[in-house]
């Protein structure tokens, strides 16, 4: 594809709708917008922007599809996928500062917020009023909602709670032609047409440039209880997730952490886990909530009963919030870990949660054959596998080459049980190579039509899903 290049008379137009403070060409600036948080990307922009108003982005978009400029969105920049880089340069639309929350109506239990904001400012906002945002990314302290909306991020407590789609009722959105539109109604029920609402969430910012959301909420849980509950085998925890919904439990959350990534995260946070023995493979970490406590250890005690059946060694009950705050922040920040210790590439699997079992069996398979160790968590109350292939002695060839076979063979296998090759972390550039296991032509053309009718001249972060 070829883009117009920027040079200093469009920088100068730029600066002539934009804050010229906030148009930044140096180095150091075109160096911070080059990355994400995917493991090994880099993509320089030629300049970056940070507009402060849905109008100044309307101006630039209008601006930069009639002169074949191409505009990438980011937030903070925290993505797995590479959604946010730049691959072809041109403009790294920063969304930093529309970074208000407009309105929490109290009366409809809904709020209104620009995609700048900050997911977990959002969620302590909503709580002061009694109400809840559930989903929470693991880089909720750091991830904008606009980001959210882009990859449709989930989070521990979409097992419970469902993820960002469903919490998402109106948008207003700026077309790469610069016209700006509302793709629904503020309601709860609408069947008006066309869900361009629900089109947007996880279009990676290849659509539209979603300016104000509006949210619904829902009443706060005021009581939660967390238990960590060690295996001396990861198939058998893996076998125990879908028996705990089996017996009529509805954990708000329910996470799987190898030892690995158990022993990594211990030495890169200074944490410590009573009676870690060198026996225990494997914990899964389970939360359930609600109003009422009595009832809550209720559900405790039928859980524990449930994993007895699986050979799982002595619960750990987290009922204080020093020790529910030391449990969680140790799931959190586990993909830390992983990154610290080693190259890695992650990839997110999800299957039917039955089926996790064969799904982690599959990958250690899969790794023996193709020579790479795997370090396995995530959220298995909804079959959410994060793999984490290490590079460790792997040779350059192996590595990045005939790794793609193996990663291949993962997303074949993943596919076989009924799952797919993205749960929250999108498709961006990471995983665009392997959409064909998924989707058949016809199905991979109507989506290419749909960005065609969007951005017929492709200047809305180009190169991405497809």
């Amino acid at each position: 594809m070829k883009y117009t290049k920027i040079d200093n008379e469009i920088i100068n137009d730029i600066k002539g709708f934009i804050e010229s403070g906030f148009v930044y060409c140096d180095n150091e600036k075109l160096s911070e917008y080059s990355r994400d948080e995917t493991e090994d990307l880099i993509f320089r922009p030629e300049i970056v922007v940070k507009p402060s108003s849905t109008s100044e982005i309307s101006k630039l978009l209008s601006y930069c599809n009639s002169r074949n400029i191409t505009v990438t969105p980011c937030g903070a920049r925290t993505g797995l996928s590479g959604g946010s880089l730049p691959i072809y340069g041109g403009i790294s639309l920063s969304l930093e500062r529309l970074n208000k929350i407009i309105d929490i109506d109290e009366r409809n239990l809904q709020a209104t917020a620009e995609p700048g904001v900050i997911n977990q400012v959002f969620r302590d906002c909503v709580e002061e009023k009694g109400l809840f945002y559930p989903p929470d990314p693991a880089s909720k302290g750091s991830c904008t909602l606009g980001g959210n909306l882009a990859e449709n991020a989930g989070g521990p407590k979409a097992l419970k709670y469902g993820v960002t789609k469903d919490y998402v009722l109106n948008l207003e959105v700026v077309l790469p032609s610069g016209d700006v539109i509302w793709t629904g109604a503020n309601v709860l029920k609408n069947a008006t047409g066309y869900n361009l609402t629900q089109l947007m969430i996880g279009s990676e910012g290849t659509l539209g440039i979603i300016t104000k959301i509006v949210f619904k909420l829902i009443p706060l849980p005021t009581k939660d209880i967390s238990m960590l509950v060690p295996f001396k085998s990861s198939d058998m925890a893996c076998q125990a997730v879908s028996a705990v919904f089996r017996a009529g439990i509805n954990p708000s959350a329910l996470e799987f952490m190898e030892r690995d990534a158990i022993d990594w995260t211990l030495k890169y946070t200074d944490a410590k886990i009573n009676n870690l023995t060198d026996d225990i493979q494997a914990h899964l970490l389970i939360e359930v909530d609600g109003n009422n406590l009595e009832l809550l250890y209720k559900d405790c005690e039928k859980i524990a009963d449930v994993l007895s059946e699986f050979d799982c060694e002595e619960i750990l009950i987290a009922d204080s919030k020093s020790q529910k705050d030391q449990l969680w922040n140790i799931r959190r920040r586990v993909s830390e870990a992983v990154k610290a210790n080693s190259v890695y590439k992650e990839e997110d699997t999800v299957v039917p949660r039955a089926e996790l079992p064969l799904l982690l069996r599959g990958v250690k398979q899969i790794g023996k054959k193709y020579g790479f160790k795997s370090v396995c968590y995530g959220h298995a109350g909804d079959g959410n596998l994060h793999v984490n292939i290490i590079k460790g002695q792997m040779n350059e060839v192996d590595w990045n080459k005939n790794l793609k076979k193996g990663i291949r063979e993962i997303f074949q296998l993943t596919k076989k049980l009924g799952g797919t090759i993205s749960g929250e972390h999108g498709i961006g550039l990471v995983q665009k190579d392997y959409l064909d296991i998924v989707f058949c032509q016809k199905n991979i053309e109507i989506q290419k039509s749909i960005k065609n009718l969007f951005d017929p001249n492709n200047i809305l972060n180009p190169g991405k899903i497809f």
